[in-house]
């Protein structure tokens, strides 16, 4: 009863900006081209990043956009630069944001901006983009958004969880019913049918078919619903001129990040070397010439460790200027990808989503 009674404010707000948004009292706009927004309803760690990456992937390998002009428009959170800016590819976290800088470097063919303003950010860059891919933006109801792609963590079950600041939820689990497309993500290697069914269920889904992914919302909504994975790829220099890939068969590893949630990748890098030392820094973290500094003690009380961190981190540290040679050499992140757990989730997923951007 207290808990419900410190939540009702927040409740309620949220409650009428959705009832005002979804009445038409507020108003909402579509870009003139197709969008695809990635989103959630809780506080991080549920996957963005990858899931973007994946869905670019996606498009890229398709006969339709393959040679098309594919933008993705994030806010860049805890940039300092101010307004609409397209990031070049090696562009400054600091500058950027670390997720937009990551894509930007990863997939070249891609133009990646950055706006606060989602209205304005998708009329800049369309045209010449002729599909734009929404980096966390279902919160952002200005906006509609041609599909709507949410995840929700396996570890974190929607209906197990309460509203902000008691909970992770920053949205209702009502806004569910606004998916076309649920992905449960961070999903270990195998689940069957029983389990795939009862999480459906649990996000609001009726009738479930594992065999086809979808089923309907209590609004009679056809809705997919999709599990997938964490994969990741080999250990990669962050400074490639200076990295000695001697340090890649060492059996010692410090580890540092700055990420939501970093259970997976400790429970991976634990099982493949002796994790020596982990250095925590909160999410979105800048790292700075003290940090720097507290790594490099750590290293030389461990001459020969390896030292990791993640992609979105080794955005981060590229643009400190003060990062030491002897850390320089042996500093390697590990990248991610998000994957389906069978074959036939990933073509069922591709032909829904093309599909519903057509």
């Amino acid at each position: 009863m207290l808990r419900k009674v410190l939540l009702s404010p927040y409740y309620l707000t949220l409650s009428l900006r959705h009832l005002f948004f979804d009445k038409g009292w507020k108003k909402s706009f579509k870009a003139s081209v197709p969008t695809v927004c990635v989103g959630n309803i809780t506080v991080g760690g549920t996957g963005k990043t990858p899931h973007t990456e994946m869905i670019l992937r996606t498009l890229l390998a398709s006969d339709r956009w393959a040679y098309s002009n594919i933008a993705v428009l994030s806010r860049g959170y805890k940039r300092k630069s101010k307004g609409f800016q397209v990031v070049p590819r090696g562009g400054d976290a600091d500058l950027y944001g670390d997720e937009p800088s990551q894509i930007a470097r990863k997939f070249p063919l891609v133009t990646v901006a950055v706006d606060a303003d989602r209205i304005n950010g998708c009329s800049k860059l369309a045209p010449p983009s002729e599909i734009v891919v929404l980096d966390d933006a279902f919160q952002y109801r200005k906006l509609r958004a041609r599909v709507n792609v949410i995840l929700v963590d396996y570890n974190r079950p929607v209906k197990k969880d309460v509203l902000l600041p008691l909970g992770s939820l920053r949205d209702l689990p009502s806004r569910l019913k606004a998916a076309d497309i649920l992905i449960v993500t961070k999903c270990p290697a195998f689940l069957d049918q029983s389990e795939r069914t009862s999480w459906a269920a649990g996000l609001g889904i009726k009738d479930y078919n594992p065999t086809t992914c979808k089923g309907h919302n209590k609004k009679g909504k056809e809705q997919y619903v999709f599990f997938t994975g964490i994969k990741y790829g080999e250990m990669t220099p962050v400074f490639p001129e200076d990295a000695d890939n001697r340090f890649t068969y060492a059996k010692r590893l410090i580890l540092f990040s700055g990420i939501a949630k970093d259970g997976p990748l400790v429970r991976y890098l634990g099982d493949k070397f002796s994790v020596v030392k982990h250095l925590r820094f909160p999410d979105h973290h800048r790292y700075t010439t003290s940090d720097m500094g507290r790594i490099r003690t750590a290293v030389r009380t461990e001459p020969t460790a390896i030292v990791c961190t993640t992609e979105k981190d080794a955005g981060r540290v590229t643009s400190c200027k003060s990062v030491p040679a002897e850390l320089r050499s042996r500093l390697f992140c590990l990248p991610i990808e998000a994957t389906f757990l069978t074959p036939e989730e990933q073509e069922i997923f591709t032909a829904a989503l093309l599909r519903a951007v057509e």
